[in-house]
């Protein structure tokens, strides 16, 4: 099978337009075409179904596209392989985790390893969905459970807790709460029992709401959460690592806890010789190990 028509067809498909895949492509339009119609004589098959809206695949067609759109992600794994210099750390490293611990704990840290390694770039991506790793939809990831997909080095990092906080306005504004009882003369301010998130959370949530708090707001988030806390709308349950940077928050209930939560870094098995995975991983093991040692008083 010609590869250059198949990566022709696989830029058509991921475009759903000759026009912007020519685009893409540096090619015209019915340069483009000639070699769509071509591979689909070649395979006795029509791979698109042509309207004025532009091209939708065909079942055949998406069957052909996953094909490509794999062998497109191995072909990116290799070329960041060999752009993997002895010496230098450079390129793009596309990293993702959580919304929260993205933007609470890791963002706030990145100029540290910018200030070591200045050529490095970082495609940070913050969404709760698990992206796959060995399909290449990212190249490290920080997890809140332990991964599960197979081929995957992984690395326990900590382990967090969630614990409720307000601000000290807030406090001497409405009292500091003395029981679980006394939430229902708060407002608490948490991520939705409901929406995706450690098992631990959710549970701490649930059972926090059984004692009827005067009014809830809930954020999908956990940089959503602390906004709430700090502008003093009431009492946030959050992961304890936001008091690293957040040192004014004041704990509420100190009694209540959850149970440990795990905290993974995991990058593909193909990735194990990536100078840029290494700086990366290393750069977050020193700031976890400094912040242990600031919080034990030796810096």
């Amino acid at each position: 099978m010609d590869w250059d028509k198949l990566r022709i067809f696989h830029a058509v498909a991921d475009a759903g337009s000759l026009t912007h895949a020519g685009d893409t492509l540096h090619l015209s339009q019915s340069a483009v075409s000639r070699q769509v119609r071509a591979l689909e004589e070649s395979l006795d098959a029509t791979l698109f179904h042509r309207h004025a809206r532009g091209l939708i695949l065909t079942e055949q067609g998406e069957l052909l596209f996953d094909a490509t759109h794999a062998m497109s992600k191995r072909l990116d794994a290799a070329a960041a392989r060999i752009r993997d210099s002895e010496d230098e750390v450079y390129g793009e490293l596309r990293v993702t985790t959580t919304t929260g611990f993205g933007s609470l704990w890791l963002a706030p840290r990145l100029p540290h390893l910018y200030k070591k390694y200045p050529d490095l770039k970082v495609d940070l991506m913050l969404e709760e969905r698990v992206l796959d790793l060995p399909m290449r939809e990212a190249d490290v990831a920080i997890r809140m459970k332990e991964p599960s997909q197979a081929d995957l080095i992984r690395k326990r990092l900590m382990h967090i807790r969630m614990r409720l906080y307000a601000s000290a306005d807030y406090l001497a504004e409405r009292g500091n709460p003395e029981s679980l009882n006394d939430l229902s003369a708060h407002r608490l301010i948490c991520q939705n029992p409901n929406a995706h998130q450690v098992a631990a959370g959710a549970s701490l949530i649930q059972k926090l709401l059984t004692y009827q708090p005067q009014s809830t707001l809930t954020v999908n988030n956990y940089f959503g959460v602390l906004q709430g806390v700090i502008h003093n709308l009431g009492i946030g349950v959050l992961p304890n690592y936001v008091t690293h940077d957040f040192p004014d928050l004041v704990r509420v209930l100190p009694e209540t806890d959850n149970a440990e939560v795990p905290v993974f870094l995991a990058y593909p098995e193909e990735l194990r010789h990536s100078r840029r995975i290494a700086a990366f991983r290393d750069f977050v093991q020193d700031e976890i190990i400094a912040r242990r040692r600031a919080d034990r008083g030796l810096e």
